[in-house]
């Protein structure tokens, strides 16, 4: 989940339970590279209401890899008693890697492109408490991306259409370097990580739809392009 949020802490300022659960977190994730999964990069997580009572609208962030990766197209198959939710989200792709510390014209100019991401969330309880979401990678289930372009997207309008009709829209924000510091920032915290060149960053919810069985999804962003997903 996303949306807009307040960015403004320096590294040594993310939580403590934060920067443990995300600790945690990435020990799962270096299992899976372990296993034989391919980064991709991250996504960054907002609107969770157990985690803002503990730290407000600062974002934390889950990881992308290609085990839940999906071509446009393909089925996502859900577990019994999932709730999910369909997100158009802006994908950034980073040229170079970007240090903890970097100012803000620089995690500016390491975006070198962006793409359109189909995110599929499951928002059903447990977790409940920030922990266990942060560890459980923010609710994250599967991820769609369309090919990169060299363009800007700013003020690019995301919509989501479930079976043919739209059911959201909402504009991308003008500045997506504050994303990127964030994300820089929390791998550091989180144990010494680093965003690195050839990451994909999901930059937040633009839409945040109820799915169930059965839908076609589809995932647009202007000028980016479109993706689509079958929930089986």
């Amino acid at each position: 989940m996303g949306g807009r949020f307040r960015f403004g802490h320096a590294m040594s300022d993310v939580h403590p339970r934060v920067a443990a659960a995300l600790s945690a977190q990435l020990a799962r994730w270096r299992a899976a590279l372990d296993g034989g999964e391919r980064r991709i990069g991250w996504k960054l997580g907002l609107n969770f209401p157990e985690v803002e009572a503990v730290i407000g609208r600062e974002p934390i962030i889950g990881y992308l890899t290609t085990g839940t990766l999906l071509a446009t197209g393909e089925s996502y198959s859900p577990r019994d008693g999932a709730q999910l939710r369909a997100e158009t989200e802006v994908a950034l792709v980073i040229g170079e890697d970007v240090a903890a510390d970097a100012n803000a014209d620089t995690a500016r100019a390491a975006i070198v492109g962006a793409a359109v991401a189909l995110e599929i969330v499951d928002v059903s309880r447990p977790p409940a408490d920030l922990e266990g979401i942060v560890v459980e990678n923010a609710f994250h289930r599967a991820f769609v991306l369309s090919p990169a372009r060299r363009i800007d997207p700013s003020r690019r309008e995301g919509r989501l259409l479930v079976n043919g009709n739209l059911r959201a829209s909402a504009t991308a924000g003008a500045d997506h370097g504050d994303v990127v510091r964030a994300v820089a920032q929390l791998l550091a915290a989180a144990g010494g990580e680093q965003l690195q060149r050839g990451d994909h960053i999901l930059c937040g919810a633009l839409t945040h739809v109820a799915i169930q069985p059965g839908d076609e999804i589809k995932a647009e962003i202007q000028t980016l392009g479109a993706v689509t997903l079958k929930i089986a």
